[in-house]
């Protein structure tokens, strides 16, 4: 559920400058709070340090979504405290600051998500803003401190999320949906771009809920006017000329608009939508929007328009009350789906969560046992659809060069979460290049090529 990252600078670390460590657990979203947190303190002239002995202070930004999430927090903070013995706690399981606290009293402050400024002024109390600060010696660049590789970022569009979902506590944990202005994200956009980036991801809690909380108002990005919708936006940054892709969208019928964008090749013709199950009742139990069967009439109308379509997905079984007609339900919705990348996880009690009051709980022995048929479901589905890749070329972009081959992905793979290209006869290749390649083999997941 989370991966655990060491912050590192590549610039040398001068023998009187306050140094921080930093820890980033969870998903892309709390990634990219780390990623402003530390550009502020980069502004701030403090020296980024990737090893706990080095550092003056280690912040660690936490996962809370599931148990396991946040084990592997309260997990970090402690050895945190061990190898450093100051550390500063924010993030999503910061929001519950007593129960980090209980667990490891010695934290110096506790705070919830998004809260740079307090993690920030927490920094200064600690160890003191550097008194001595040239912005021209201590270079920040100008799309300010990144954690992924420099040929791809996520883009954040909003914060937030206004549904209700049963099973999921994030609107408690981040709040209502808050749209970022259109023209502060496609400047963001832009400055990424300018600095080498050729991947966006764009990512929300619901990318296709983008402006309704600001009424879809208008900005202004280059001179011109750009609706502040989830299409303005799509167009404005197709423009830009690189990868733009679109994760975490609800299949709401103004997706459809997206689809001539697509079918061009002036976005990437992949959609990460998290259905998260094909039962009606279940949907319902869930709180989830839209219904399944106009979800598979919605998947087939866009797969006409879009044939390269890729659709990446991830669903719960053994939620409480799931029966086993609901769960071949399920299944069936799958065969006819064809989705090409799909993540599937036992249902999981989420404190705070509505659902952990609904009767009839699935036992865990069926959760498991539902999980394995399928995922067997799934990997027959995928394979296929890579196999029939077989002898096609296709545009990848490269991510690993190594000494007898190359770790690329294609347009159908987002980084760290779907599969990959091996490619051999790396020689004369960068990583960040595009090339066109062909396909010779396929396995489950990944491809040859």
């Amino acid at each position: 559920m989370s991966e655990r990252k060491s912050m590192t600078n590549n610039t040398e670390v001068k023998s009187d400058s306050k140094k921080v460590g930093f820890v980033s657990l969870g998903c892309p979203k709390a990634l990219v709070d780390s990623e402003r947190i530390l550009t502020q303190l980069k502004l701030e002239g403090y020296d980024i340090v990737p090893s706990y002995e080095n550092a003056d202070v280690v912040v660690v930004n936490t996962c809370g979504f599931i148990d396991s999430a946040k084990q592997e927090s309260l997990d970090a903070i402690g050895e945190a405290i061990r190898e450093n013995g100051k550390v500063i706690v924010t993030g999503c399981m910061g929001k519950n600051a007593e129960e980090i606290t209980r667990v490891h009293p010695k934290v110096l402050s506790v705070t919830g998500p998004q809260a740079y400024e307090a993690v920030v002024s927490a920094v200064h109390e600690v160890i003191p803003q550097p008194v001595r600060h040239d912005p021209f010696i201590d270079l920040v660049p100008p799309q300010g401190i990144k954690l992924t590789p420099r040929h791809y970022a996520y883009l954040k569009i909003s914060e937030g999320c206004n549904h209700r979902c049963s099973f999921c506590i994030i609107p408690s944990l981040r709040g209502d949906l808050v749209s970022r202005p259109v023209g502060e994200v496609l400047e963001e956009a832009e400055r990424l771009v300018n600095a080498g980036v050729r991947e966006l991801l764009v990512i929300s809690q619901d990318t296709s809920a983008y402006g309704v909380d600001l009424k879809y108002r208008t900005g202004f990005w280059q001179g011109r006017p750009v609706k502040g919708n989830m299409q303005g936006l799509c167009e404005a940054l197709a423009d830009l000329g690189v990868w733009v892709r679109l994760h975490y969208v609800y299949p709401y019928p103004h997706v459809d608009h997206l689809m001539p964008l697509m079918a061009s090749g002036r976005i990437l013709p992949y959609l990460d939508i998290p259905f998260q199950h094909a039962s009606p009742r279940i949907l319902k139990l869930m709180k989830r929007p839209a219904a399944a069967e106009d979800t598979l009439e919605r998947i087939l109308s866009w797969r006409r328009d879009v044939p390269n379509l890729t659709l990446r997905s991830t669903f719960i079984v053994g939620f409480p009350g799931e029966t086993e007609a609901e769960f071949e339900e399920l299944l069936s919705f799958l065969k006819a789906a064809q989705l090409d990348r799909v993540g599937c996880f036992k249902y999981s009690p989420v404190e705070g969560a509505t659902a952990n009051a609904l009767p009839d709980a699935v036992p865990e022995e069926v959760k498991e046992e539902r999980w394995l048929r399928f995922m067997a479901v799934q990997q027959e589905i995928s394979a296929a659809r890579l196999q029939a890749k077989i002898g096609e070329e296709i545009d990848v972009i490269v991510d690993e060069i190594h000494e007898d081959h190359a770790v690329a992905r294609s347009m159908a793979d987002a980084p760290e979460i779907d599969g990959v290209v091996y490619l051999e006869h790396p020689e004369g290749l960068e990583v960040g290049d595009f090339v066109t390649v062909t396909v010779r083999d396929a396995d489950e997941y990944d491809l040859y090529a």
